[in-house]
């Protein structure tokens, strides 16, 4: 039998096991899994240097190498996020209706696990924490298959988590790690829809349209986001470049960074050499449309030139691009050609504005006046996240443990038979 069929139908077995786990049990086994990643940091940073390393010995960029760090700080808090699911309420059996027919048939909605999850990743072994421990509170077991890149990081971070749920006498199939990461057995896990009920991509965009292409599992896109801040008349400009910077720069390799800005053409003179003079000072390129040149080039010397491809590009680095919009429709009709449908904001004091943006953009998250990086499960309150789906079926947005259910009928009945 081929590994991953046996993978697939270890998966199946522990997601009966699963399925029938009280809270209380889930609560106990995440803890012993929070308190193994405390207690042994030191095995799992050693793993991760080796990741480290071999990610600058092939000229990895620093975004990328950070997206792939571990510290005591991030260990700390991947268990920390582990602890705060077990106090999250366990939506499995939850009741989302109950109606009676005319016939007598007592019909009840609940919630159930989803099954069997596999997750594809890159590069961040704090995936391998936090993907499990919303699997095993919503009672799903899941696959594993990360990068080359973290491949250390991740078999330490999941063998770990495996040992703790053993020594309390639970399944440790709720959680598997695919050990080869060629591309090949990517492609063949994305077509094991024999025993994975969803596909989940977190990564790139090469990534994500390489499951969307070749699974034959229903796959839940995630990740990609060239998200967008329109800065619009009325905006407190102070504020402005505040939150500008914090969405741009507080880190740069993730998906929830600013990487696409608009302003609006009327404050464009007074604005944008502010804007300039902060983001070059935090070694930001600004990659400019026609318009700004045309008003600013002048004054903001360092300017480059954007092109087409640039409004569309989802950086992970150090660049934004920049583009003039005469009113609060354009900035709409801009973020909805080129954005990603991950997070997008306007930053205003007009209330009108705000609304027509709010209902106007088609983005899983619409912020006003507030940084993009707050799309994210643990800053909703969710604990630790799966992903953030950019699509709309099944879920949009952070995807937290209601996401990772789906539901079934249960009907009670008094012998009631259809005529």
């Amino acid at each position: 039998m081929h590994d991953l069929n046996i993978l697939g139908n270890n998966a199946k077995k522990a997601a009966l096991l699963l399925a029938g786990y009280s809270a209380k049990q889930k609560d106990k086994g995440l803890a012993a899994c929070a308190a193994a990643l405390y207690d042994r940091e030191e095995e799992i940073l050693a793993a991760n240097r080796q990741d480290i390393e071999n990610a600058e010995k092939n000229g990895v960029s620093p975004a990328m190498v950070d997206r792939l760090r571990l510290t005591p700080s991030r260990i700390q808090a991947m268990a920390e996020g582990l602890d705060q699911i077990t106090v999250l309420s366990d939506p499995v059996g939850e009741v989302l209706e109950r109606f009676e027919r005319p016939n007598g048939l007592l019909i009840e909605k609940v919630r159930v696990p989803i099954g069997v999850i596999g997750i594809i990743y890159e590069s961040r072994p704090n995936v391998t924490a936090d993907a499990f421990g919303l699997c095993f509170k919503s009672g799903n077991a899941v696959i594993l298959r990360g990068g080359s890149d973290a491949i250390s990081s991740n078999k330490a971070i999941a063998g770990l988590l495996r040992k703790a749920l053993s020594d309390e006498g639970l399944c440790p199939d709720a959680i598997q790690l695919i050990e080869d990461t060629s591309r090949e057995v990517a492609t063949e896990f994305m077509r094991l829809n024999r025993y994975v009920d969803v596909l989940i991509p977190r990564g790139g965009a090469g990534l994500i349209r390489s499951c969307v292409e070749n699974a034959t599992i229903p796959c839940i896109e995630t990740g990609t986001g060239n998200c967008h801040i329109y800065v619009d008349e009325s905006a407190d400009q102070d504020m402005a470049l505040d939150i500008i910077e914090n969405a741009k720069t507080q880190r740069l390799g993730v998906c929830n960074a600013c990487e696409s800005l608009l302003v609006h053409e009327a404050i464009l003179a007074e604005f944008v050499p502010k804007l300039y003079e902060r983001l070059t000072g935090k070694s930001v390129e600004i990659r400019a449309g026609e318009r700004v040149f045309q008003i600013v080039g002048n004054v903001c010397g360092g300017l480059k030139q954007a092109t087409e491809e640039d409004f569309q590009t989802e950086y992970l680095d150090a660049i934004v691009s920049l583009q003039a919009v005469k009113d609060t429709d354009e900035a709409i009709r801009h973020i909805n050609r080129y954005s990603t449908h991950h997070s997008e904001a306007i930053l205003t004091e007009d209330t009108e504005n705000a609304e027509r943006f709010l209902n106007g953009v088609d983005s899983a998250a619409v912020y006003v006046n507030a940084s993009t990086r707050f799309t994210d499960g643990f800053e909703f309150g969710f604990g630790a996240e799966i992903g953030i789906s950019t699509q709309k079926l099944h879920a949009r947005g952070p995807m937290g443990l209601k996401e990772l259910t789906s539901y079934k009928y249960k009907v009670r009945g008094s012998g009631q038979i259809r005529g």
